[in-house]
């Protein structure tokens, strides 16, 4: 009988960097496997999910058990199958022990020419998905993208997280699989403080519904990365402002974009995505002082190190001092999360007011000299030999076009010098 097929590993907290891809080449490989073993139908339809503590699928009209097939078992080539007189050789009769081929006869020659070979057609008697589900999602989870793996506990099986939970369900019917030393069962967790409890998954189709009434928990990945950019949206708007998802932006393109159009450009919206299962968005603030600083280190320092939003004014496109904080948590009273974001930013904003001040009390010429302690290419020299051709390039193409020469060598000497400030050091 066909039926919806849910498979989740609950787990540790996944890299959220590469968490949609995990997801998705689990469920591709999960799938293929089944299409392979003919326990998929043609109109199958393969979902994947994934939270930061779950990798999950869910594949439509999935078959309990195997039709009846015919399987063709290719053997050797005729012409190493026969010897001189017709008769089989060692590697034609051994193909034959293993293809259960009693005679000669029971087998069926196919090509032409030099490509003819020797097959063997076998009645296979289909087998219950049970006997094969343990295999297929052990061999999709090695062929997962991970470059390290880890053991926990005093088990020796091995994931890129510690792995606490294994969910099979055929329809209604736990399927019997066991997988990465779990057994599987109906039962996961949602979220971590805002779920009621242990919860039950009693049909396959209805995981997302359940997983977001009793877990707080919004399985897909897309669905979780709307939901976002509809609050990122709502929040913006509100304030008079547009939010920022990458640090490399051209403020012009930037703000001639639809909201849609820079969601697709964010990096950043995918991270948060994977940090969050039941995402809410609020309003932090910082004081206005460090906006003396540029606003390309407060931004970046706000999206890397924090995983903020900052937020520019919808008019002028300058840096507001204002930026959105995705947060796992509802809560009828932010003012706590709020507060604690506002406190955790400030050291670093005022890292860089200070780097920034720092390096604003000595003058980049003052730095060039200093560019001969940093190599540029090992065939090529130091920096400070590098910006000696630029120089003499410079001032060159300056005389060929009568332009100021004194002005274009000026340029070309300190055009390197901020390689050493403490500025491009803390914000590279």
């Amino acid at each position: 009988m066909k039926q919806t097929l849910l498979i989740e590993l609950l787990t540790e907290e996944l890299p959220p960097k590469v968490l949609e891809k995990l997801s998705t080449t689990f469920a591709n490989e999960v799938a293929a496997a089944l299409k392979e073993q003919a326990l998929l139908s043609e109109t199958s339809v393969c979902t994947p999910y994934c939270t930061p503590r779950r990798l999950a699928l869910g594949i439509t009209e999935v078959e309990a058990q195997q039709p009846d097939r015919i399987i063709e078992r290719k053997g050797p080539a005729v012409g190493a199958a026969l010897d001189a007189e017709g008769k089989p050789t060692k590697a034609l009769e051994g193909f034959m022990r293993s293809a259960g081929v009693a005679s000669l006869a029971q087998l069926q020659r196919t090509g032409e020419g030099k490509a003819e070979y020797f097959a063997a057609r076998i009645e296979q008697k289909g087998k219950a998905l049970d006997e094969y589900i343990s295999d297929i999602v052990a061999q999709a989870l090695k062929k997962l993208p991970v470059p390290k793996l880890m053991r926990w506990g005093d088990s020796e099986h091995q994931f890129v997280r510690p792995v606490h939970g294994l969910v099979v369900l055929h329809g209604k019917r736990v399927v019997a699989a066991e997988v990465l030393g779990l057994t599987s069962g109906n039962v996961t967790s949602g979220h971590r403080f805002m779920s009621s409890g242990r919860i039950t998954i009693e049909n396959a189709d209805d995981y997302e519904a359940v997983l977001a009434r009793d877990g707080r928990v919004v399985a897909s990945f897309a669905q979780r990365r709307d939901s976002i950019v509809a609050r990122l949206d709502q929040m913006a708007e509100e304030n008079g402002a547009i939010w920022v998802g990458h640090a490399n932006f051209d403020l012009e393109k930037l703000l001639s974009m639809s909201n849609e159009e820079r969601s697709v450009l964010s990096g950043l919206l995918d991270e948060v995505t994977a940090l969050v299962e039941w995402p809410e968005v609020y309003v932090g603030e910082f004081e206005k002082e460090y906006l003396d600083v540029p606003q390309e280190c407060l931004i970046l320092t706000m999206q890397q190190n924090q995983k903020y939003f900052p937020l520019l004014d919808a008019a002028t496109g300058k840096l507001l001092n204002k930026f959105l904080i995705v947060s796992n948590m509802q809560v009828s009273d932010p003012h706590h999360i709020i507060e604690g974001n506002q406190r955790v930013v400030r050291p670093r904003l005022a890292d860089a007011r200070f780097f920034f001040n720092q390096d604003r009390k000595q003058k980049l010429e003052s730095r060039v000299e200093k560019l001969g302690n940093g190599v540029y290419h090992n065939k090529l020299g130091t920096q400070l030999q590098r910006v000696g051709r630029i120089t003499t390039l410079a001032g060159t193409i300056a005389r060929l076009l009568e332009a100021d020469k004194a002005k274009a060598e000026l340029a070309a000497r300190l055009c390197k010098a901020d390689l050493i400030t403490d500025m491009v050091g803390e914000f590279p």
